[in-house]
């Protein structure tokens, strides 16, 4: 009987993270997250922090099943776009792991007594936010490719993101991903 029999949880399914994703889901996902640290930078709240630290933990552990932004962009914000813009999973779950360790660095920061370093480190999260959520670029995923390429990811972590042919059709008309 393997360990997954006896406690009846299959882990793999606990931790899964989707793939692909819905482009537009974490574009959405990634301006909540401007917003709610843009208002946390102007009102200089730890409890800012540490909600976006934990926020990004969950999407990175968990996928969007338990994240508030996640599940408010997958189910409620991008089906009313109509369609979904399908791109490889683990580039964005890189990306949500950077931003994990950004936020937790600067709520370290914060709680250390270092509100400075801890505001920069968010300005920089603005920045790589913003830059997914307003021009669909994304920071976390070209640092996957750059890893990839030099053989610090394997190659079988994400084929699609090397192998042209195994890439999801960019529309699939209304079919809803998500992130």
């Amino acid at each position: 009987m393997t360990k997954e029999q006896s406690t009846g949880i299959d882990w793999r399914s606990v931790f899964a993270f989707p793939n692909p994703v819905n482009e537009y889901a974490a574009r959405i996902t990634a301006g909540l997250v401007v917003v709610l640290a843009v208002v946390t930078l102007l009102t200089g709240s730890g409890l800012g922090l540490v909600a976006l630290a934990i926020g990004f933990w969950l999407r990175v552990l968990f996928g969007p099943r338990i994240s508030p932004f996640a599940l408010l962009s997958v189910k409620v914000l991008a089906p009313r776009i109509g369609h979904a813009k399908l791109v490889a999973g683990p580039p964005k779950r890189f990306a949500q792991g950077m931003g994990a360790a950004l936020t937790s660095a600067a709520v370290v920061l914060f709680f250390v007594g270092l509100p400075l370093g801890a505001w920069i480190l968010l300005g920089l999260l603005i920045v790589a936010a913003s830059l997914e959520s307003f021009a669909g670029f994304c920071l976390g995923c070209v640092i996957f490719g750059f890893l990839q390429n030099r053989g610090l990811i394997p190659e079988d972590v994400c084929e699609a993101c090397n192998n042209i042919s195994l890439r999801q059709p960019q529309d699939n008309g209304s079919r809803s991903v998500s992130r």
